[in-house]
């Protein structure tokens, strides 16, 4: 009962525009993927990994998209960041570091903005508003992961995961701040 509520609110969310275009709707993931398949730390570790290679793909489609020279620079700059995620969450798997558990700030910008579907022409700050509604829509779904496993050490990793998301959305907030107020 509790997942059918988080898949319905999560639908409730793709409709008032929060997932980006051409990815996987939260929804659709958490559809795709039984919780009970998380046996290990390693297999969310894996679905994570999974996520910042499309990711990866998503900004080098986007690189090819758009028109001008220097977003295609930014948004080559962002493939290259998610495979240095990607190589983090590998390191974290093979134990060689790991995730501190800290507070991570939010100015809220997100919840204020109108979404923002990726075109040809787009501005740095439309860039900024996709990124942020894309680090909001992976910070939702691994707290969403989180809420609904039943084993403690998934539940742990599944926080820490959305902790990392969160990460990534405040510098996005914080450089939209700059460049709009």
């Amino acid at each position: 009962m509790l997942f059918e509520r988080k898949v319905h609110r999560i639908a409730e969310m793709e409709k008032a525009g929060v997932v980006c275009v051409e990815r996987p709707s939260r929804s659709e993931l958490l559809k795709s993927r039984d919780m009970t398949k998380f046996e290990s730390i390693d297999d969310a570790l894996d679905f994570a990994i999974s996520r910042e290679i499309e990711a990866q793909a998503f900004y080098l489609k986007l690189a090819d998209m758009v028109e001008t020279p220097e977003m295609a620079k930014v948004f080559s700059d962002l493939a290259s960041e998610e495979l240095e995620h990607k190589a983090k969450l590998q390191a974290i798997k093979a134990g060689q570091i790991g995730i501190d558990k800290e507070n991570v700030g939010n100015l809220g910008i997100t919840d204020h903005v109108k979404t923002v579907e990726p075109h040809a022409t787009m501005s740095y700050v439309d860039m900024l508003i996709v990124e942020m509604k894309k680090e909001e829509t992976s910070r939702k779904l691994y707290s969403d992961l989180a809420e609904v496993t039943q084993k403690q050490d998934l539940k742990e990793i599944f926080l820490k995961l959305a902790q990392e998301e969160a990460e990534h959305k405040l510098r996005f907030e914080i450089e939209y701040d700059l460049m709009t107020f």
